[in-house]
């Protein structure tokens, strides 16, 4: 990377080794696989560098909560959006504080239960072998049966990762997709006591849970307040000042971020036709109102592109994005910390953070620094070869924390 690049200084950092984490999945960071997920590490960076207790945090993309599980750390007040719903289940789960449960009468008593329940999606059929549906209606009709809010919240995640292992798709993508690998992995299940791998693996996925959570509250959250909010960041306004804004917003190709989720949203009762209007709303086809882009690095790239629907898509990209920061800037008061890594068009790398920077120094912002990492582990858009345009993937190995300060 050039340093002439910006106005602010690029610096070289490792955010795994910058503070005292053991590990991205310690305690309830890592229990579920989110697509893309912000590491607490980095967080944890900017809040004991920036923060202060009681100091208000905004993520207008939360994603899986971290920004607001690690905030509770730090003692400060926080609030999330996200169009996935999935982001107030999960959010619940990551804080919640050590419950007593008997994991062995809870599996007894799903063993025997006699409650169903049918998710409403006319393509469950797709992907779940017919001899396994039936099986899987009792297990989540036990599930909604339950009354008791912390035997469901520890079961939630659990029972989520061990459907998905029971279905057709290929868990080594990192998009809802059906493979050859995926298909013979079931065929050899079906052969074998496949209910009894369900509940050793169910057992083994709950006591993971268990063992996050009590690791969490040995991190010491306080009490703290935390809003949580499924809006449309790209339409939404920001009513309340807060101190800071943290967030990692989508990457320029992000539309796969409810088709991941889907699969888990229909296990948890929310209905067809809300998972379609959610799926609408992803970037980069949706529709977006158009914003000027003052940043002269945006326009170099548009006019490189010569196909008008990859143009479109680009444009629409920008214009959501930029736009959100730009309505939501007006009540962040300190600090904007934004990290992002380049993502690719066509083979070519876009530099995000650059046509972020310039963009948003129009508006009362000083970018203060730059911090480069490299991408340990990543968990989206990991192919060598774009399976859309068959060109080598031309997205680089870093991630930086773009650091913007109000003059």
């Amino acid at each position: 990377m050039n340093n002439q690049r910006t106005n602010g200084k690029i610096q070289k950092i490792i955010f795994r080794k910058a503070v005292k984490i053991p590990s991205t999945t310690h305690a309830t960071f890592g229990l579920y696989r989110y697509p893309a997920k912000f590491i607490p590490h980095v967080v944890a960076y900017i809040l004991e560098n920036y923060g202060e207790p009681k100091m208000k945090v905004f993520d207008p993309f939360g994603g899986y909560g971290t920004v607001g599980v690690m905030s509770r750390i730090y003692g400060c007040d926080y609030e999330m959006w996200d169009i996935n719903p999935m982001l107030k289940i999960l959010h619940s789960v990551a804080i919640m504080k050590p419950a007593k449960i008997d994991v062995e009468k809870v599996l007894k008593e799903m063993t025997n239960s006699k409650e169903e329940f049918k998710p409403d999606w006319e393509r469950l059929g797709y992907w779940f072998p017919e001899e396994v549906l039936p099986f899987l209606y009792k297990v989540w009709g036990y599930y909604h049966s339950l009354n008791d809010k912390n035997t469901k919240l520890i079961l939630t995640i659990p029972l989520l990762k061990t459907t998905r292992y029971f279905s057709y798709d290929d868990t080594q993508r990192q998009k809802l997709s059906k493979s050859k690998r995926s298909q013979e992995k079931i065929n050899k299940l079906l052969i074998s006591d496949w209910k009894g791998k369900f509940f050793e693996m169910l057992e083994h996925n709950i006591n993971k849970v268990i063992k996050g959570i009590e690791e969490y509250q040995m991190l010491n959250p306080k009490d703290v307040k935390g809003v949580i909010k499924n809006v449309d960041t790209f339409r939404e306004n920001l009513t309340e000042k807060k101190d800071i804004l943290i967030t990692s917003p989508p990457y320029l190709q992000s539309q796969e971020y409810m088709r991941q989720a889907k699969l888990d949203l229909f296990w948890l009762n929310f209905h067809q036709k809300t998972v379609k209007e959610l799926s609408k709303l992803e970037m980069p086809y949706r529709d977006v109102e158009p914003i000027e882009i003052k940043s002269k690095t945006f326009m170099k790239y548009h006019n490189e592109i010569k196909e008008p629907h990859i143009q479109k898509a680009f444009d629409r990209y920008f214009w959501g994005v930029l736009g959100s920061f730009t309505r939501l800037q007006n009540n962040i008061s300190k600090y904007m910390f934004i990290f992002v890594g380049h993502s690719s068009t066509r083979g070519q790398a876009i530099p995000l953070d650059k046509i972020f920077i310039e963009h948003l120094t129009n508006y009362g912002w000083k970018h203060e620094k730059t911090l480069s990492d490299t991408i340990v582990n990543r968990q989206l858009f990991s192919y060598k070869v774009n399976p859309a345009s068959k060109m080598k993937d031309a997205r680089t190995s870093v991630e930086n924390l773009i650091i913007l300060k109000r003059t």
